[in-house]
């Protein structure tokens, strides 16, 4: 009931006759802002967007503009980690509650814990975690760059990966080191069906299948390519064929469908009959919330300096080894 009345609250302050992307328009500019979005973002605010990237993308295009406000179309800590970059600018993130899955699995606390288990290791952490997880990590890593840090650590180096264990699983694969593996997974691409991907690929024989890291093995192996987000995108538009199967968050589909017209984009189905495909932290992002938190720069980001500071240093890392 609370979060009924919270939505009727919020939907009378706005106007229905509020011509909401002209008004976005006008605030950037009053605002100096720039409008980061990440490609599993709703279409239209991707279409709003000053960039649109993926998560390394995204903190490559944080750590370099000169706008006063960041706004963040993603989720927390993709917003978080622009802070961290830009200490001086305002970050707002349309929706708090905006979270992600491997990030609430994953408290710093309980990873300290297991880090400490494992003396000599150092820990490398997907950038889909907290601010104080990036604090008490060596290096961070994304989907993009996982495999080109991996391999730039010493042969004879421990190597505690967290928290997505079957990103692990494929860089471990893909570098052939060995590695101790947080064991935490995203809702999403754990929910893609095999058995429904294989029909898929029966009913649809030209198609390639395209997977994210995250996903399962099972649908790694079957996969005709596996990539981040970006990698995906790349993929489908240098590639010859003219279909595909797509098995990662279905929002990329709308930057491949705008960069590749006359090509066919079949998003991968879960097991059940439900969107669950669509992450639910994503899409809690609207172009309402979009407008709102720019009229009344809030909900912000902010961090303790000290914490700050110690997450910036693997951040730093990470963006040095990835050039």
């Amino acid at each position: 009931m609370e979060s009924i009345i919270n939505i009727n609250i919020e939907q009378k302050r706005i106007s229905p006759l509020l011509d909401l992307v002209s008004e976005i328009k006008k605030l950037k500019k009053e605002l100096n802002a720039v409008i980061l979005a990440h490609y599993y973002q709703e279409s239209e605010i991707q279409d709003l967007a000053d960039f649109i990237g993926d998560s390394l993308q995204l903190s490559q295009e944080a750590e370099k503009t000169d706008a006063d406000v960041i706004v963040f179309a993603g989720v927390h800590f993709m917003a978080e980690t622009a802070k961290i970059l830009n200490p001086n600018k305002q970050v707002l993130l349309p929706d708090l509650k905006a979270g992600c899955s491997l990030a609430e699995g994953c408290p710093a606390e309980l990873l300290e814990k297991f880090k400490s288990r494992y003396p000599g290791h150092i820990l490398i952490s997907y950038i889909n975690c907290t601010a104080a997880v990036k604090a008490i990590s060596d290096i961070i890593c994304t989907s993009s760059n996982a495999v080109k840090i991996v391999n730039q650590i010493p042969k004879d180096q421990g190597i505690i990966f967290a928290p997505d264990r079957n990103l692990g699983r494929y860089v471990i694969k893909m570098s052939g080191r060995d590695m101790v593996l947080w064991q935490g997974a995203c809702i999403v691409h754990e929910t893609f069906s095999d058995r429904k991907i294989t029909r898929l690929k029966i009913e649809n024989p030209l198609a390639l299948l395209i997977a994210h890291p995250e996903c399962e093995e099972p649908i790694l192996q079957k996969a005709d390519y596996v990539g981040s987000t970006s990698g995906l995108l790349n993929f489908v538009t240098t590639s010859e064929s003219n279909e595909f199967i797509v098995a990662t968050e279905p929002g990329i589909i709308h930057q491949m469908e705008l960069r590749n017209p006359g090509k066919k984009f079949i998003p991968a189905p879960p097991e059940s009959g439900c969107s669950c495909n669509e992450c639910p932290y994503m899409k809690l992002n609207t172009l309402e919330k979009l407008y709102l938190c720019m009229r009344d720069r809030k909900p912000e980001i902010d961090l303790e300096e000290e914490l700050r500071k110690r997450a910036l240093a693997p951040l730093k890392r990470m963006l040095e080894m990835s050039r």
